[in-house]
């Protein structure tokens, strides 16, 4: 039987990533991302509840990852669970499960001091100016 491990998550970074590398020089980012859920009791009821999770990204991605993102992004994520274990030196068993990133989409816009905003206006600008194709009849173009 097949089995599906896949998350898809939308939320706000609650931090920073932290880059670092494993011992073999492979990049690792860890960082995390709230989601929040609302809903209306049938009582009228609104209530909301936050859950925070916990992310890594390797390789390319990880450093994509620290480059760009920063505390409080909305970003789109996109991986699968999973668990690891280990050994505190008193005996003690830890368990933590995390969410292993295979994409990531900056789901804001950069600030146009960054220079990127006005190449966007320009964008939409020269998308609007086009001319229609005159090959299509018009109820298509609509």
């Amino acid at each position: 039987m097949r089995s599906i491990n896949k998350i898809i998550l939308i939320g706000n970074l609650t931090r920073d990533p932290e880059l670092k590398q494993t011992t073999g020089g492979q990049p690792i980012a860890t960082f995390g991302i709230a989601t929040n859920r609302e809903w209306v009791t049938r009582d009228n009821q609104r209530h909301t509840s936050s859950e925070f999770h916990e992310l890594v990204a390797w390789g390319k991605l990880a450093e994509i990852c620290s480059q760009y993102l920063k505390r409080g992004k909305l970003v789109f994520v996109e991986g699968y669970l999973k668990t690891r274990s280990w050994d505190l030196p008193d005996g003690t068993k830890k368990f933590r499960t995390e969410i292993v990133v295979n994409d990531m989409i900056m789901l804001e816009k950069r600030a146009k001091e960054e220079g990127v905003g006005l190449v966007e206006e320009q964008q939409e600008q020269d998308f609007e100016d086009a001319p229609m194709d005159e090959g299509q009849p018009e109820e298509e173009m609509n």
